[in-house]
């Protein structure tokens, strides 16, 4: 439905004797809203594209929009833009999930590296529930330059850090507009990207378990700081 309503659908596939649920006609009445095509095909078809779950119904859509960057250099930003920046996320769930949080929390722009990172694949885009069908996504060679130019822009670098000696609870209000950095979750930011960030924040822990993963975290810091009423 999201590919759909972004725009990036090209096809929908309907398997023969699917079962009509609501949320299924929703779909096929989109698709004819949009004028898309729905090609009748066998389940084993649609089971073949490697899907689960996926209830009689699929679409064929474009790929994620990547910048580059010199494109992300060229961009100009909003006072009040939000950008969030994933260092060394391998995990194609983990990125969906964190771009699912961005595009929720109403990010302009997700960067993340080029190298030694998850793709942009159709797992990561089924994760993002659709987000990354609407976020534009700049994968960069150098991250932490890339978080320079941004400061140039006058954005906050706020870096998430568990063994910060500041939390979010704690710290004043953000200065916008904001980039959010969210590491991988074994080893955390990077050296260069964590000296890159004006501020390092931990997420406060009241339970047994000492860390979140990287989505949770980014969620808890997007919508427990970054878009907290002002006090």
């Amino acid at each position: 439905m999201e590919a759909i309503r972004a725009g990036r659908a090209r096809r929908v596939l309907l398997a023969r004797g699917a079962h009509r649920t609501e949320g299924l006609r929703g779909v096929m009445d989109a698709a004819a809203a949009a004028g898309l095509p729905a090609e009748q095909v066998e389940r084993d078809a649609i089971d073949g594209l490697g899907l689960r779950d996926h209830q009689g119904v699929a679409a064929l859509v474009d790929a994620p929009r990547e910048m580059d960057d010199r494109a992300l250099a060229a961009l100009s930003f909003d006072p009040e833009a939000l950008v969030v920046v994933l260092d060394g996320i391998t995990d194609p769930q983990n990125l969906g999930a964190c771009a699912r949080s961005a595009e929720a929390a109403g990010a302009s722009l997700l960067v993340a590296r080029k190298r030694r990172a998850a793709p942009l694949s159709a797992a990561a885009v089924r994760a993002s529930a659709g987000a990354l069908l609407h976020l534009p996504v700049a994968r960069v060679t150098n991250l932490s330059r890339s978080l320079e130019h941004l400061k140039d822009r006058a954005f906050s670098v706020i870096g998430l850090d568990q063994h910060a000696t500041a939390n979010i609870h704690d710290a004043p209000q953000p200065s916008w507009p904001l980039a959010i950095v969210v590491g991988a979750e074994d080893i955390g930011l990077s050296r260069l990207v964590r000296e890159s960030c004006d501020l390092l924040l931990a997420i406060p822990m009241a339970g047994r378990t000492g860390s979140l993963n990287a989505s949770a975290a980014l969620s808890v810091a997007l919508f427990g700081y970054a878009l907290r009423p002002a006090r």
